[in-house]
């Protein structure tokens, strides 16, 4: 069995054992099969595209297929310890709705996306004059998913505007690692952000 992805690793730290684990747009559920066989916890993946359900089904995951801006309200309050979204924030039509909708299913939620910060994307929109295609946005403007873009400057304003509580942030770069450059300016040189979030207790 292959190694999770690093920033799936972090995910996968942040998650106590024997929780109970809701992973939005799962994929082929990589991350909850490593949860499920290594930290014994149960849950659900939601996903929307047919050939990642039926990988995920195949791994034995309970799946359920469906579009993300339907929202969750077959979900019950409270009714998962952890809500993941990773990587699929900027690809919803209603991201603020569904990172509040998260944490009312789930006691946190933990969401990454890719930074249109960085350096590089600034610089091919700034400087080249083009769209930003980098690792962590691989695709052209006429093809990409990603409808909402946004920097880590943009999500702490979300947060701080909607009383989510920021328990912990970790930024990657295009190697899913961090530096010292990324620790002193995470929305220049970070590529990849990851947050663990609460509702605010004020």
């Amino acid at each position: 069995m292959s190694a999770l992805r690093p920033d799936l690793a972090v995910i996968a730290q942040w998650i106590e054992p024997g929780s109970r684990v809701l992973d939005l747009g799962c994929g082929e559920g990589e991350l909850l099969d490593y949860l499920r066989r290594e930290k014994g916890v149960t849950g659900y993946g939601v996903e929307l595209e047919d050939s990642r359900v039926v990988a995920a089904l195949r791994r034995g995951l309970p799946v359920i297929q469906q579009d993300l801006d339907a929202g969750l309200r077959q979900f019950a309050d409270g009714s998962v310890d952890t809500v993941v979204l990773s990587l699929t924030l900027q690809a919803v039509r209603y991201p603020r709705e569904l990172l509040l909708e998260m944490l009312r299913v789930g006691r946190e939620g933990i969401v990454t996306f890719p930074n249109m910060g960085h350096w590089q994307a600034r610089w091919q929109l700034g400087v080249a004059g083009h769209m930003p295609v980098t690792d962590a946005l691989p695709h052209h403007w006429y093809d990409t998913p990603n409808i909402h873009l946004c920097t880590i400057r943009d999500f702490d304003a979300l947060c701080r505007a909607n009383g989510i509580a920021v328990r912990q942030r970790v930024v990657l770069d295009d190697r899913r690692r961090s530096n010292w450059a990324i620790r002193l300016l995470p929305n220049l040189f970070g590529e990849v952000a990851l947050y663990r979030c609460t509702r605010g207790t004020g």
